[in-house]
């Protein structure tokens, strides 16, 4: 029963495992995609990880500094009870000092290495985020080759295909006649309007002239 739950698994991962080279062929930059997310989902993670932990080395920080201080309060009430000749009370303020001495010296170990921790983790994570902007900048890269790739396919396809680069060219030769004809139109009418223009010029310049020699 082992061995075919096995058998199963192997032909399951197989075939999974297959899948994805097709889709890789097919597609490489939507799994190269799918990829960028998981390990954005991971990086995400990390960050809460090093954020949790600074928070906990903090804590430890405060609960040493605490310790710390209640220390050497009772280490100072337990001589000034000694100087006092109470006994009982020098007794139990030392029981304290010893307490709160080793309560002191387990957190500040603890706090050590949170800080330890910490400092690994901010260094894995710098690490995560730099690893991941250098797979954004080779999508980029990939995308860029991926253009390139099919600007030069679909270019020759226009002029390998003698049915495709006829139609494709004969577009090109009626705009190009079209654009011809406009400025003909252009250049026709202007030039009729600037002869209607220079007509009446010279019609007026005559008139004046005839007047001046009539007076």
């Amino acid at each position: 029963m082992a061995k075919l739950f096995r058998r199963i698994k192997d032909t399951i991962e197989a075939d999974f495992h297959e899948i994805l080279d097709e889709k890789e062929r097919k597609n490489p930059i939507s799994l190269l995609n799918q990829y960028l997310r998981e390990c954005e989902k991971e990086v995400e993670k990390v960050r809460k990880l090093v954020e949790r932990q600074y928070l906990l080395s903090e804590e430890f920080t405060r609960e040493y500094d605490k310790a710390a201080k209640l220390t050497e309060k009772r280490k100072y009430q337990a001589e000034v009870a000694s100087k006092a000749g109470e006994e009982e009370l020098h007794q139990f303020a030392l029981q304290e000092y010893e307490q709160y001495q080793a309560r002191a010296s387990r957190l500040k170990a603890s706090k050590e290495q949170a800080t330890k921790q910490l400092e690994e983790l901010e260094q894995k994570y710098e690490a995560m985020k730099h690893k991941l902007k250098d797979m954004y900048i080779k999508r980029m890269e990939l995308m860029g080759r991926e253009n390139m790739t099919r600007a030069h396919h679909r270019m020759d396809k226009v002029m390998t295909s003698n049915t495709f680069s006829d139609k494709t060219f004969n577009r090109f030769d009626e705009m190009e006649k079209y654009l011809d004809r406009l400025e003909h139109q252009v250049n026709t009418g202007y030039h009729r309007q600037t002869i209607d223009a220079r007509i009446a010029q010279l019609e007026k310049e005559m008139e004046n002239q005839e007047k001046s020699t009539t007076v």
